[in-house]
């Protein structure tokens, strides 16, 4: 899933600036998914013992949990390794520090892009297992790399397309992970991997963006699957 608002075009030199003023936030943030991360909207005060025995520190335990989910995947994951790759190749390094961030989110998603910030977001209250980690740092990563490579507009609803389907055919589509999800058999393979992209892009498109079913299956379908996943 990628946050997009109303921000300048990029450059070479400007991808990984280091930008991260409050005010850069879209103001009708619900319209570009920022509402789901109230996380980039401002910054928690620190939780009082009150606080505390309340139950409301348990997000600064969660943190912690999930930073060292990430950093299991940056040492052990094929995926996520190859993806940094790609990125450091194509002159978009990514520094963890600056680059992911472990946030609470609306419990509808588990992770984002956010182009202004230049930022892997982790929903640390739902993507609370390594694979899930896993999972969110390889989709959100190929939403990095087609900002820095290809010069993606997520305002562009059928350029959003296209990198969901990306997303969704690398990281979550593979025969065994789409088998565990019930979005393919052993028999129709092709076709049950095209339904498993399609499903997961959509509903990417519809939780990134204030648009109807029917908005985003016509430009998930503009072109074939196939020319936009390879």
């Amino acid at each position: 899933m990628t946050l997009v608002g109303d921000f300048e075009e990029k450059s070479e030199k400007n991808v990984n600036s280091q930008q991260n003023q409050a005010g850069t936030i879209p103001p009708d943030a619900s319209q570009w998914g920022y509402d789901l991360y109230p996380s980039r909207k401002s910054h928690n005060d620190s939780a009082s013992i009150t606080d505390y025995l309340k139950g409301k520190g348990k997000e600064n335990i969660d943190k912690i949990h999930c930073e060292r989910n990430v950093y299991k995947c940056i040492k052990e994951s094929p995926m996520v390794k190859l993806m940094m790759g790609a990125l450091k190749a194509s002159g978009c390094t990514v520094d963890i520090r600056r680059h992911i961030s472990c946030e609470e989110c609306a419990p509808t998603v588990s992770g984002g892009y956010d182009p202004i910030m230049n930022q892997v977001v982790i929903c640390q209250n739902s993507a609370t297992k390594v694979g899930a980690v896993n999972t969110v740092l390889t989709h959100e990563m190929i939403h990095m790399f087609d900002y820095c490579k290809n010069n993606v507009d997520f305002k562009n609803l059928e350029h959003l397309a296209c990198t969901e389907i990306r997303a969704a055919n690398l990281a979550h589509c593979s025969f065994l992970s789409a088998l565990v999800a019930g979005d393919a058999s052993l028999f129709y393979i092709k076709e049950a991997h095209q339904y498993c992209v399609r499903n997961k892009a959509l509903s990417s498109v519809i939780a990134a963006r204030n648009v109807s079913k029917e908005e985003a299956m016509v430009a998930i379908d503009k072109k074939p699957l196939k020319d936009k996943i390879f």
